[in-house]
């Protein structure tokens, strides 16, 4: 009887423990060259580690300019053997052949001679950039397996694909401990799950013309990634003319596009982020064509005169109401 009756303590305080209420758990930390906050709705702060420890973990690997990081070592060295990155690089070369070479993950070079990485800002002079032209470009980078081989000194900069590549691996992280959440990622937003209280997720979109207000929210439903690249972010100015960070690999400059930002809609983080980036460089009228051709993304475009287009699929999802609409 004393036996039965620990084995019922035993159960009920299982059962008393599995229904712990979920409270919201934010964490905010700086990795990937941005601040990053994460909002989870679990039973206690176990998620978060994990989550941090995988961010921090990827902004050691994938960025190219930590000399601790694989990225940085096969740059300098040429090449190199690394599971992750080549498996990164080969599907972003694979983006960047469907987007007509719009994406690109290997001008480095070119941006450090504009001096996005580290800040001293300079203007390239048409010599310089010519000079560079051989030396960037995805044409220089192959892969084989596991290893990569980077010729004629090309240096790869993961820039446009790894934060949506991250936000992939922390949502996956999430899935398997079956926790919701939206977690920000510099200008990448991921959607896991539905919230507590099963309504959408809304997500704010920045004014571009104002950085500190926003231009409209999108509802979002269930999991999905929300990327904006735009000439807002990491820019500087010389002479009255903004130089943003986006380049266009067609010129190793930065985009002159018409637009100041687009934001893609899609169900996989490093497909939303490569997408953003290539969309800003094609400008709207040719990724609206882009658009027509797919069925995997919806997108948000803002034009220079403050014109926003929006896909259809988004036409019933966003606060801005006088918005165009593209239809297929």
């Amino acid at each position: 009887m004393k036996r039965l009756f620990a084995l019922l303590t035993a159960l009920l305080l299982l059962l008393t423990a599995c229904a712990a209420p979920v409270s919201r758990q934010d964490r905010e930390i700086f990795a990937m060259d941005t601040v990053i906050q994460l909002r989870v709705y679990d039973r206690d702060g176990a998620a978060l580690d994990r989550l941090e420890a995988e961010l921090m973990n990827l902004s050691r690997s994938l960025s190219a300019e930590d000399p601790a990081g694989g990225l940085y070592a096969i740059n300098q060295a040429g090449g190199g053997t690394d599971a992750a990155v080549a498996d990164l690089v080969r599907r972003a070369a694979a983006l960047s052949q469907r987007t007509g070479g719009a994406l690109d993950v290997g001008l480095h070079r070119a941006s450090v001679a504009w001096g996005f990485p580290t800040g001293s800002f300079t203007v390239p002079s048409a010599t310089d950039l010519a000079d560079l032209d051989n030396r960037c470009g995805m044409d220089l980078i192959s892969v084989s397996g596991d290893t990569l081989r980077l010729e004629n000194g090309v240096e790869l900069d993961l820039g446009a694909v790894a934060k949506g590549h991250a936000a992939d691996r922390c949502r996956a992280i999430l899935e398997r401990a079956g926790v919701s959440g939206i977690l920000s990622l510099g200008g990448n937003i991921q959607t896991v799950g539905k919230k507590p209280d099963g309504s959408d997720w809304t997500v704010a979109l920045l004014d571009p013309s104002d950085g500190s207000s926003y231009l409209m929210t999108l509802s979002i439903p269930g999991t999905k990634a929300v990327v904006t690249s735009g000439d807002y972010q990491r820019y500087f100015e010389r002479d009255g003319v903004r130089y943003c960070h986006i380049l266009d690999p067609e010129n190793l400059s930065p985009a002159r596009s018409g637009l100041r930002a687009v934001t893609v809609v899609a169900d996989e983080g490093f497909l939303a982020d490569g997408l953003s980036t290539a969309l800003f460089v094609m400008g709207r009228d040719r990724g609206i064509e882009f658009w027509r051709a797919s069925n995997d993304f919806e997108a948000v475009w803002v034009l220079e005169d403050g014109t926003v287009t929006v896909t259809e699929g988004l036409e019933a999802r966003t606060s801005y109401e006088n918005a165009e609409v593209v239809r297929r």
